[in-house]
This record gives structure tokens, sequence and C-alpha cells, in this order.
């Protein structure tokens, strides 16, 4: 009996097949963790009175969400080539899940950032949700897996903006709950979800279509542990993965600075607010914050779906054209939502902004699974991690110095720049004929399997 393929077709309402369960677990997992981790920062307005945090606290706090993933998305990365995503994922979202209800118990600035710092240990989940769909599709349509489950699993960061105010509220409506408590508690259920869903993830799905890790190791199907050692140091010495990783900070990295900063950004910089009460101020700037992540239902796929599209009528090349477009398209849009003042203007630059951002992400990991096959893990985790580092870098630029317009324009200009990384992303000769080959493979089975089917 031949052994499961790589899908060669998003098929959303199978649940059947390994390649489905996975594709739909990692975006689901991945919501959450997003939900999780930027679950305080629609409430920071009412933590910052709490605790009286000045602004560079809150910009230190900013930093150190994203702080930490720079160095857990290389090590996840890694655990993925040698334990497998189904194993990997498991523990990140159980383990992860208990700072994300310790932030709950934090009582003064100090141990508020210890435990958002711990938090952004869960931001390391996007390397594995990209990781499960690289081995389970095709080249025909990888780009666009990745780029969905990913989009949809950012889509937590713009939820969250909406339903934790709402959470929020709901326990300031219970009998002997203030705002002090009512923050605590809503980080604490998001904690518990999280936890849940790693128990899920770890029966509900298998490593790759043939089976886990420890199977097809003892099977000889596999390589042992021990070789994915040289991959990470190949993968480490490759100019064009250090290219991504910049690249990929220029557009995730500016997506988790905005996740961190839009709902304080409104209410500080736009005159609507200014007449509200704390809980209003906080429903209605999550409202407005959350357009931003909305725009990932649509917005990261279509940056995967057309690196596809463009990987096949100009091969692996045309994946990296169709990414120098659109970030350099993010560059401007940011530019010109920084200079808006009046909520008029600034929601539609927001949302042209948001589109290409996202758009950039998806581009971005329509590229990655062609870099270095045998060290994907190792790849995926490094140009991850770009992206932090990238919201780590930004993030010095909202501690005060700076008024946030101002630091919004700046980081649109180095985006701008950024994308002229894009010309040293290349590929070999022969690189592009086993893409080109392996496409045209997928393309045949996927026809097969409609024309059995019909």
């Amino acid at each position: 009996m031949a052994e499961p393929q790589k899908a060669t077709k998003i098929n959303l309402f199978n649940f059947s097949t390994p390649q489905m369960r996975a594709f739909h677990m990692t975006w689901f997992a991945f919501f959450l963790c997003f939900f999780a981790w930027f679950g305080i920062a629609p409430l920071m307005k009412v933590v910052r009175e709490e605790m009286s945090l000045t602004q560079s606290q809150i910009g230190w706090c900013i930093i150190g969400s994203v702080a930490i993933t720079v160095v857990a998305r290389v090590i996840i990365g890694l655990l993925c080539d040698r334990i497998g995503p189904r194993l990997a994922y498991t523990w990140l979202l159980i383990l992860g899940s208990l700072p994300v209800m310790g932030i709950g118990f934090a009582h003064n600035f100090e141990t508020f950032l210890i435990f958002r710092v711990a938090i952004g240990i869960i931001g390391a989940s996007f390397v594995i949700t990209q990781y499960h769909t690289s081995v389970m599709f095709a080249p025909n349509c990888v780009g666009t897996a990745n780029a969905t489950t990913a989009g949809w699993g950012n889509l937590g960061g713009g939820v969250t903006q909406i339903v934790m105010p709402l959470v929020f509220s709901m326990f300031l409506m219970l009998p002997g709950f203030n705002e002090q408590m009512s923050w605590r508690a809503s980080m604490v259920l998001a904690g518990f979800v999280c936890m849940l869903t790693g128990v899920a993830y770890f029966f509900l799905t298998q490593d790759t279509p043939a089976g886990n890790f420890r199977e097809l190791r003892a099977a000889g199907k596999l390589p042992q542990k021990q070789s994915t050692s040289g991959n990470f140091r190949g993968a480490l010495k490759d100019s064009r993965v250090w290219a991504l990783f910049v690249i990929y900070g220029g557009c995730f990295g500016v997506e988790l600075t905005i996740n961190n900063v839009a709902a304080l950004y409104f209410v500080d910089y736009f005159d609507y607010f200014q007449q509200m009460d704390a809980v209003q101020a906080l429903k209605t700037a999550g409202m407005l914050a959350g357009v931003f992540g909305l725009m990932n239902i649509f917005a990261r796929t279509l940056g995967g779906f057309f690196g596809d599209k463009f990987g096949e009528q100009w091969g692996l090349k045309g994946r990296v054209k169709w990414l120098f477009i659109v970030l350099f398209c993010e560059g401007l849009a940011l530019m010109l939502f920084s200079q808006t003042s009046t909520l008029l203007f600034a929601i539609p630059a927001l949302v042209l902004f948001s589109i290409c951002v996202q758009m950039a992400e998806g581009a971005t990991y329509s590229v990655v699974p062609f870099i270095n096959k045998r060290a994907l893990g190792a790849v995926s985790g490094i140009v991850g991690a770009g992206g932090n580092a990238g919201a780590v870098a930004a993030g010095f630029m909202f501690k005060g110095a700076l008024p946030w317009p101002t630091a919004l324009f700046i980081l649109g200009a180095l985006v701008t720049v950024s994308s002229f990384l894009t010309f040293a992303v290349t590929f070999s000769t022969q690189a592009e004929a086993e893409a080109r080959a392996d496409h045209e493979v997928a393309v045949k089975t996927r026809r097969e399997l409609v024309g059995a089917a019909g």
C-alpha cells in the first residue's frame, strides 16, 4: 500500500484526513496563543491606572512581550525537526498557559513585566504552525496553506482587542468583582483555554501524512535526531535566511508592535476618546484596534495564494518578486496611517496598511519552505524569530522619546527600505528545476484525485 502523500488541495470542510486535521488544529491553536499573547494589550488602560505605570514602563512591557519569543522561536524550530510538531505544540500550549494565567497575580510593575515576558514564549507557536502545514501540503498549495493557518491564527490578535474588553466587562458585572479583579480573571480564563487546546492537539493530530516522528524513525523512514544539528548549522550559514529574518521583522514585527500599541494609540492621540469614561474608551478603542487584526481573515491568505500563483508562473524567483511588491507597499501604507489625525481617515488607512502587512507575511512563508527542505524547522524558526526581533527593535521607539505618530512614520520608512533585501533571496538553477518538478507532480496528483472522484 502506498504511503499517504502531502495534500494537493485545501478542503476546508474535511476533518477526516491527517492533513486537514493538522490544518484546522494549527490555526486554532495559534489563534488561541495569539489571543492570550496580546490579551492584556486592550486592558492596559486599567492596568496602567492600577499600577501607576509610566510611559517608559509601558514601553518595556511592549518590548518584553516579544523579546523572549526571538529565542523561543529558534529553539522551537529545532525541536520541530527533532521531536515533531505534535509534541512541540502540545507542550508549548500547556507550559505556555501558565504565565498567561500567572499574570493575573502580578501586583506591581516588576512582577507584571516578568509575566509579560514569559507569556511571549507562546508566540513560538507560529513556527510549529508553519512547520506542520509545510510537511502536510504539496508545493502547489503550501504557500496558501501556510498563509491561511498563520493568518487565521494572527486573527487572534484582532479578536482579542474586541473580545477581552467584553470579557472584562462580563466579569465586572459579577458580584464582588471590581476592575482590578476583572482584568486578572480575564487572563486566567484565556490561559486555561490554551491548556485545554494543548491536550486536544496531542490526541487529534500526527506529525506527517505517514505518521509520527517516533514511529517513522523506528521504521528507518526518517533521519535520527542527531542529524538535525548539522542541518541547523547549515541554516545559520545561509545568507538568504538572514535576509528573510530582517524582512519578516519588517512585516510580522510591525504587526506585533501595532497589536501592542493600537488601543492606547487611539485613546491618547485622537480627541474622540477624551470625553469617554475608562470602560467605554477601552471597548471603543479595542474595537478600532481590532480592525487591524481582523484583516487576517483573508489578507495573509492572499499573500500566500499569490505567492503560489507567482511561483507557478515564474518559479521561485516569482515568489520573491511578489514579496518585494507587497512589502514595499506595506511601508508606504504605514507612513500614510501615521500621518492621519482623524478617525475618518485613520480607519481606511489602517485597513489598507493591515492588508499589506499581512499579505507580506503570507508572501514570506510562501518562500520559506523552499530555502532548505532538510532544515525546515530551523529556517522557519530563525525567520519567525526575525519577526519578534523586529518588534523588539520597534518597541524602543515607543518608550516615550518620540511621539508615537513620528515613531510609526519612521517604522514605515524602515519597512520600505527593508523590502529591497528581497533581492538577496536567490535560488540556483537546480533548485528552480526541482521546485518546478515538484509542482508538476502535485498538480498531476491533484488532477488524478479529481478524476477518480468524478
